[in-house]
């Protein structure tokens, strides 16, 4: 699986991109879905999107550490009780160890080879209180 990150917001988007972005479900900063590496129209619409976000693969215990952590479930309709499809992303605890504007060796954006590195720290969830 690969995990998409939306890093840029809405502001100055071009409309095609803007499209795209809504239809992969990346509708917000921060958010995060999967996608598998076989969906060739999937793949398509992410290079699309490339300087926008932040992609790479990630292993089955970080599939699950992101739906028990993350995940929301649907409330009403015929999908009542299934995960949705995006998860809502913290930001990195730290910061952005690197430019948000460039792309992966000097920034953030595009292809990750420690995606996962990223991921942890944008995962993080508070104890409850009671």
């Amino acid at each position: 699986m690969i995990a998409v990150i939306r890093i840029q917001g809405c502001a100055r988007v071009k409309t095609d991109i803007g499209e795209t972005l809504h239809r992969l479900r990346l509708r917000k900063k921060l958010t995060c879905i999967l996608i598998d590496e076989k969906d060739a129209v999937k793949i398509g619409m992410l290079k699309k999107a490339i300087n926008s976000v932040a992609y790479g693969k990630i292993d089955d215990k970080m599939i699950k550490e992101l739906e028990d952590k993350r995940g929301e479930k649907i409330k009403d309709g015929e999908d009542k009780g299934k995960l949705k499809p995006y998860f809502r992303l913290h930001p990195p605890i730290g910061g952005f160890k690197k430019s948000t504007k460039l792309a992966y060796p000097k920034g953030i954006l595009g292809k990750h080879e420690d995606i996962s590195k990223l991921l942890v720290r944008m995962i993080w969830k508070l104890k409850q209180m009671h």
